[in-house]
């Protein structure tokens, strides 16, 4: 009962022991001491428990350590024993390592010999070079083997023995003697009894060597009554030990210590000697910056000079002064700008040219007395007094590859005459003339020529264009109005103001945007002298200033060409200073700047083109500004567009050069040129730069070039680009030939060496032959890649379209994505790469195709050739689709070949095809 009122008593008061005390219910001071010693039990357990995992840490940290310590340690000893077995094999290979067994030998026989020596019983005789290995001797006797058996049966007895206890002579030793330094003894005399020596003679023979050997040993231990040099041999080497603790090691440490004094020795060496030389170029450099400092203050010095000298000349420059105006006649081609040169010139240069096309710069100088009688009649009425010296014409080429020479022509002018063709307007180089005059703030004047095309136009010959409107039909004079409208509109478009010169108004004058139009006929003349007029009118009102004569020379090279007899000429436009024969001209080439000679001054007559052949006038001097042909040394290389310097008696060489040279950058790019391409020659520079751009920028895909030249074609240059051939290149073994001779000489050569040379007389003819070549070469090379080329192709089998299933299988297919070609393999992909066969034929409503494309359905006749027992229905069915089978090598074919045949689309199918045969 007391058990269980006990009990009771527990429960209320614990509540069985697991539940928590309820809140309301106070907490006795002893429980509060038990629950406060559990707490504080619990933290300590925490604590020991945590001290014990940083104890295990600490542990394991530290044996983390000794661990890597140890096999840091065993990394180093198996360093050092394969650094011993490398020094091993090493000195093997050498034929320097020696067992232990052979270094005690060695030193035995050492001691023993040298013991023998301070006794007087061997003389110090020069050592033989040893021997090593066991070589047999050929050509001996007998006696020799047999001594060498011997020999060799006491060299395994010793190696047996770790210390010697028998006195015996020393036998020779084969392997490598370390040799020491003996101090020199007394030689004894010679004793009677045979004297052993280092090495075997081959002189002595062999069984003398084996008694002896045999003999040497105990004899003199047991014979008491030997010589007394003999006795004192015997204490001595019984006095002598080995040292069994010297090994190798100790060895190749003297010999490295050594090696590394050498090094040492040799680096302190190297080091005075690359102190020396640094020290030399260190002088020479300073020497050449101390002269590059001295000429480029030179070179200032020369500059401010120049450039001083300059000023004072344009200080100096007056309105009485002034020189020719230079004019550029721009327009398309076959606008009539020659034409209206001609007209004015009197002249027939328009049907001189090949074509009837200008292809060079030519430039015309009309003299003073030239304008005033070609504009009298005009002047009878405007009362002009023409005050410029005259007027310098640059005609340049209107066809679409001459960009360079219109913007060589529009760079150098004062004045331009665009001329349009009023039956057509503005045409693409019209335009392109247009902006380049607007872009250089040049003023011009456009002339409206063809004017005489109009209908029943009156030919007026030579008359102003007023008087000869005056003279025609109501007609005629309302379709002029009409044509001159659309030009005007169309030159609005462009952003131009213009009007018909006579209409316009004083503030259309005085605004530089208005620009006069010209009506003129270059065939018979009517307004041709009204451009003159106007053209001189704004000379003499607008740009007086630009045109007033300084003595600073303004030289600019037009052309370079070779003339027959003259050679090498350039031709250039001197616009101001003079020229004299005999200065330093200095030219710009890509090679640098060259300095040559002026041997001589040539003009034409005046109203005489540069490009027309005729009697030359030879000058002394010249005054800008002129059209001038240069002769001299060297001119192969000068480059168009460049200018031209001469270095005077007061000028810095340096400074001149530098200047000439300032504007290359442009100019090298355009004649840049490939390892593989063809030869482009032509009779100008500037025609050569014609072509360059074509070919590099208007040919799809580009032509590249490898070498270029100007003048005729000789054997060399066949000679130079028949190394194409050679190359794997046949195509570009190719000589693009405009306008220049064709020696008879280098056209046989061509002909043996494969080499294709196309000439033309006209430039895009040229193109046109070249273009044609490409193209069939290029078909000829698509025939012969046709077998292997496979086009990109998803075809979708038709079931309501199946005529045979057995080959040749013939089924209805619709393209899903492609191009179904004749000749395209086709396979299964889904069914393991099934091959189908090859489609051999197309047939398209009712027609037989080549192709069919994307979207189309026709009929393939399909023919597998490798298994003609695959049969539609069998193998394969309409449930999967069929693909082209490509390969690596058909889709090199595609690119190289069939390019341009293949869209975007195509591509974009070859790719996707390429993944799922796992093409890389």
């Amino acid at each position: 009962e007391k058990t269980d009122k006990k009990k009771k008593r527990k429960k209320k008061k614990g509540g069985g022991g697991g539940g928590e005390p309820k809140k309301d219910e106070k907490v006795s001071a002893k429980g509060a001491l038990i629950a406060e010693r559990l707490r504080q039990q619990r933290e300590e357990e925490e604590r020991i428990q945590k001290l014990r995992e940083e104890e295990a840490a600490r542990i394991a940290e530290e044996e983390r350590k000794e661990e890597e310590e140890r096999r840091r340690v065993e990394e180093e000893k198996a360093r050092i024993k394969k650094a011993k077995k490398d020094r091993i094999e090493e000195m093997k290979r050498n034929g320097t390592y020696l067992t232990p067994a052979q270094k005690r030998k060695q030193k035995l026989a050492q001691k023993r010999l040298e013991a023998m020596r301070a006794a007087g019983m061997v003389p110090d005789v020069e050592r033989k070079k040893p021997v090593y290995g066991n070589k047999k001797g050929k050509g001996k006797g007998k006696g020799k083997g047999k001594a060498a058996q011997a020999k060799k049966e006491d060299e395994e007895e010793e190696e047996e023995e770790p210390v010697p206890t028998e006195e015996k002579a020393p036998a020779p030793e084969k392997k490598a003697p370390t040799p020491e330094k003996k101090e020199p003894a007394p030689e004894p005399p010679q004793p009677t009894q045979p004297t052993p020596s280092s090495e075997p003679d081959g002189d002595k023979s062999s069984d003398s060597g084996a008694e002896w050997d045999a003999d040497s040993g105990d004899d003199w231990d047991a014979d008491s009554t030997s010589p007394p040099q003999f006795q004192s041999l015997s204490k001595k080497l019984e006095a002598i030990t080995v040292d069994d603790t010297e090994d190798l090691i100790a060895h190749e440490k003297a010999k490295e210590q050594e090696r590394l004094r050498q090094l040492g020795l040799e680096r302190e060496k190297r080091a005075a000697e690359d102190a020396a030389r640094l020290a030399l170029e260190q002088a020479a450099s300073e020497e050449l910056s101390r002269k590059e400092q001295m000429a480029a203050m030179a070179r200032e010095e020369g500059r401010k000079k120049r450039e001083r000298m300059e000023q004072e000349n344009l200080a100096r420059r007056t309105r009485d002064d002034l020189r020719c105006p230079i004019v550029v006649i721009m327009g398309h081609v076959d606008t009539g700008k020659t034409k209206l040169l001609d007209k004015i010139r009197k002249t027939n240069v328009q049907e001189g040219e090949a074509g009837g096309i200008t292809q060079q710069i030519g430039a015309t100088y009309f003299e003073k007395k030239t304008l005033e009688a070609q504009t009298r009649r005009l002047n009878e009425t405007e009362k002009v007094e023409v005050t410029v010296p005259g007027m310098l014409v640059i005609d340049t080429p209107g066809h679409e590859s001459f960009t360079n020479l219109r913007s060589r022509g529009s760079s150098l002018c004062d004045v331009a005459i665009l001329v349009v063709d009023l039956m057509h307007g503005l045409e693409q180089q019209t335009i392109e003339s247009l902006n380049m005059l607007r872009k250089r703030g040049t003023p011009f004047v456009v002339a409206l020529n063809k004017v005489d095309r109009c209908y029943a136009w009156k030919t007026c010959p030579d008359t102003p264009i007023r008087e000869a409107l005056e003279q025609q039909p109501e007609g005629t004079v309302q379709e002029f109005r009409s044509r001159s409208t659309d030009a005007k509109v169309q030159l609005q478009e462009q952003g131009v103001n213009s009007n018909i010169y006579w209409e316009m108004g004083d503030e259309d004058w005085e605004n530089s945007d208005f620009i006069p139009l010209v009506p003129t006929s270059a065939i018979s003349g009517e307004g041709v002298q009204d451009v003159l007029l106007l053209l001189c009118q704004i000379a003499q009102r607008k740009l007086w200033r630009q045109i007033m004569w300084c003595a600073n020379l303004q030289c600019t090279v037009l052309e370079v060409k070779a003339i027959d007899g003259l050679g090498m000429t350039v031709d250039v436009l001197l616009v101001n200073g003079y020229l004299r024969e005999g200065d330093k001209a200095v030219f710009c080439t890509l090679d640098g700047p060259i300095i040559t000679e002026i041997r001589g001054l040539l003009t034409p007559p005046p109203s005489r083109e540069m490009r027309i052949k005729s009697e030359y006038i030879h000058h002394k001097v010249v005054k800008g500004a002129l059209g001038i042909k240069l002769i001299g040394n060297n001119l192969e290389k000068v480059m168009a567009g460049t200018p031209v310097m001469i270095v005077g008696p007061d000028d810095e060489e340096e400074d001149i050069k530098s200047e000439v040279m300032s504007d290359l950058t442009n100019l090298t790019s355009k004649l840049s040129t490939d390892k593989k391409g063809v030869m482009v020659q032509a009779s100008t520079l500037g025609a050569l730069e014609a072509l360059l751009q074509f070919l590099r920028e208007e040919t799809k895909p580009p032509i590249p070039v490898s070498a270029v030249g100007i003048g005729a074609v000789h054997k060399r240059d066949v000679t130079k680009i028949s190394i194409m051939n050679e190359k794997g290149c046949p195509e570009y073994a190719t000589i693009l030939a405009f306008d220049v001779v064709i020696e008879r000489e280098a056209r046989e050569h061509a002909n043996e060496n494969g080499v294709r040379i196309f000439t033309a007389d006209i430039i895009y003819h040229l193109f046109d032959q070249f273009t044609r070549f490409m193209e069939e070469l290029q078909e000829q090379r698509r025939t012969e890649a046709a077998a292997v080329a496979v086009f990109p192709s998803i075809c979708k089998i038709l079931p309501q379209h199946i005529f045979n299933t057995k080959d040749p299988i013939i089924i209805g297919v619709e393209v899903v994505e492609g191009i179904l070609k004749v000749g395209t393999p086709l396979c299964v992909p889904a069914l393991g790469g099934l091959y189908v066969g090859k489609v051999i034929s197309i047939e398209c409503n009712g027609k037989t195709e080549d192709i069919a494309r994307k979207g189309t359905s026709a009929a393939a006749k399909i023919v597998n050739e490798t298994n003609p027992t695959i049969t539609y229905g069998r193998q394969f069915d309409a449930r999967h689709n069929l693909y082209s089978m490509l390969t690596r090598q058909s889709i090199d074919a595609l690119k190289e070949n069939f390019k341009e045949k293949l869209e975007t689309e195509d591509w974009r199918l070859v790719v996707k095809l390429k993944k799922i045969y796992n093409i890389i």
